[in-house]
């Protein structure tokens, strides 16, 4: 049997989502009610090459080549409004060692940039626990659209007298049944509750404070169907329920490895070696073996 390696990212540790949604920043910044949503549209799609590289730029370190990048962008996905016409905002999903390092790269992304100038106070972080159950694994448009649903708790944490949150009793009550919802509805591409982002992963006050779920959907009306039928739901635990469709961006590179099986698969991905050859990317060394061979 041929030994099968598998590689861990030394910023492997700690997961973390950031929500960027467009018009509340923008309405922050600018104090007042007047933003043209479609150039908010128009600026975000400018940038939408820059936040990409600077995702790639981010995941490609070894020795000799961003050696001081401490943070993984493991993903971004573009939000979108309603009616699926313009982009309202993108998701981020984070992995590093530290929140401190999360937060010094957010700061520095374009399109945070942009919108805030590197500020993140109006930035909702969260640490994201993600079910590793292999039950939950599907692919991309199995069963439909991605979707994603951010579902946020009614009681919000009691802080109690010994100085620790307190969660949402219900979460503990019905959590094998959300599970198991989840589970049998055979269309969860990724899920997790979402908890406040404290500097260590075991801190007692980082308790879950919502969900965060990716999944497919046929229609708006089947994603609203599949979010309302959660048992989660059903018991009230949720203040707010909200269904987006997204754009999946490509800002790890890891298509880069080559298909040894599909020649024609790698002919479009020589374009992108040139450009990490340019960024000065050493793409024949052998640092990096789950790109480079």
């Amino acid at each position: 049997m041929r030994n099968i390696l598998f590689f861990l990212s030394k910023n492997n540790g700690n997961r973390f989502i950031a929500f960027i949604f467009d018009r509340a920043l923008a309405l922050i910044s600018k104090k007042d009610n007047e933003i043209n949503l479609g150039d908010l549209h128009e600026k975000r799609i400018c940038l939408t090459q820059d936040h990409i590289l600077f995702c790639r730029k981010k995941n490609l370190f070894n020795n000799t080549f961003n050696a001081d990048s401490m943070t993984d962008i493991l993903w971004s996905h573009q939000i979108l409004s309603s009616d699926n016409k313009r982009t309202i905002g993108h998701v981020l999903c984070l992995e590093s060692t530290a929140l401190h390092h999360i937060l010094n790269t957010l700061m520095k992304d374009p399109i945070i940039q942009n919108l805030t100038n590197g500020d993140l106070s109006q930035i909702p972080i969260y640490r994201w626990r993600q079910f590793r159950d292999v039950m939950l694994r599907q692919d991309d448009g199995r069963n439909g659209i991605p979707t994603l649903l951010l579902a946020m708790d009614r009681q919000k944490p009691n802080y109690l007298q010994d100085g620790h949150y307190k969660a949402n009793p219900f979460r503990q009550n019905i959590y094998y049944k959300h599970l198991e919802y989840l589970i049998q509805s055979k269309r969860v591409i990724a899920s997790g509750p979402l908890h406040l982002p404290t500097s260590f992963k075991n801190d007692s006050s980082s308790v879950p404070v919502g969900d965060l779920t990716l999944f497919n959907s046929i229609s708006r009306e089947d994603a609203i169907q599949f979010a309302e039928q959660d048992p989660y739901a059903l018991v009230g635990l949720y203040e707010t329920m909200k269904v987006h469709r997204y754009n999946k961006l490509d800002v790890t590179g890891k298509f880069l490895t080559n298909d040894p099986f599909v020649e024609i698969k790698d002919i479009p991905t020589l374009d992108i070696k040139d450009a990490m050859d340019y960024w000065g990317y050493p793409i024949n060394d052998k640092q990096t073996p789950w790109i480079n061979w």
